[in-house]
């Protein structure tokens, strides 16, 4: 009966040992497959393969858009046409208080500026110029007094007047046109609108081009000699 029981015993003991192999690898290949799934759930979820992913990581920011440009400044020429001498003249209240325009009137503070269009720079007789305007050489057209309108200092570099300037130019045309009404003697500048300029050069364009079919005309009908 003992060498029966234990000759029984045997495949029960190899059968216990193959049941636990099998245990074993089936956990190695549960923990692999594991392992494999976090991996591409992660890389989903992070989007680690995603080519829009930048190679270096940042922060996106937007550059700030430049200031429009303001409207540019009209010509002088098409400021004079906009204003007027009376204008001018409420203008120049800025300036009562070291100027006039009288005829024969005395200087002030600044000198008198009858007839002071068209006049010499530092003309004006029994007034102490600066030798910065005394030695700038010149007369006062229309272009020269508005440069000197709008900022003094900036057109005569040294000049001892302390007037900042008009900073707009319709400003400063209407003054011109009222110093110019008050002893001067100058023609405005005429203003031709950029329309009539333009259908102007193409009548001009136009022009050039028959005459020179004309002139090809006249060269093909011409006898050979």
């Amino acid at each position: 009966m003992t060498q029966k029981n234990s000759s029984e015993a045997t495949p029960v003991a190899a059968n216990g040992g193959g049941d636990m192999f099998n245990t074993a690898a089936g956990w190695v290949l549960f923990a692999a497959g594991l392992g494999l799934g976090l991996s591409i759930l992660s890389g989903k979820f992070f989007h680690a393969d995603s080519p829009e992913m930048p190679e270096k990581p940042g922060y996106f920011i937007a550059e700030p858009e430049g200031p429009a440009d303001g409207p540019a400044e009209i010509s002088l020429p098409e400021a004079i046409s906009l204003v007027s001498a009376a204008d001018g003249e409420k203008v120049f209240a800025k300036c009562q208080a070291c100027h006039n325009v009288a005829q024969g009137g005395p200087n002030g503070i600044g000198p008198n500026l009858h007839g002071v269009m068209g006049a010499a720079f530092a003309s004006k007789a029994g007034f102490g110029y600066s030798s910065a305007l005394s030695s700038a050489g010149g007369n006062w057209g229309w272009e020269e007094m508005d440069a000197w309108l709008k900022s003094p200092k900036g057109y005569v570099n040294g000049t001892s007047m302390s007037f900042a300037g008009l900073g707009k130019i319709e400003d400063r045309a209407a003054v011109a046109l009222y110093l110019n009404e008050n002893g001067g003697s100058l023609t405005p500048p005429e203003f031709t609108p950029v329309a009539e300029e333009d259908a102007a050069a193409e009548a001009g364009a136009e022009g050039e081009a028959a005459a020179e079919q004309d002139a090809a005309a006249q060269t093909e009908e011409a006898p050979a000699e």
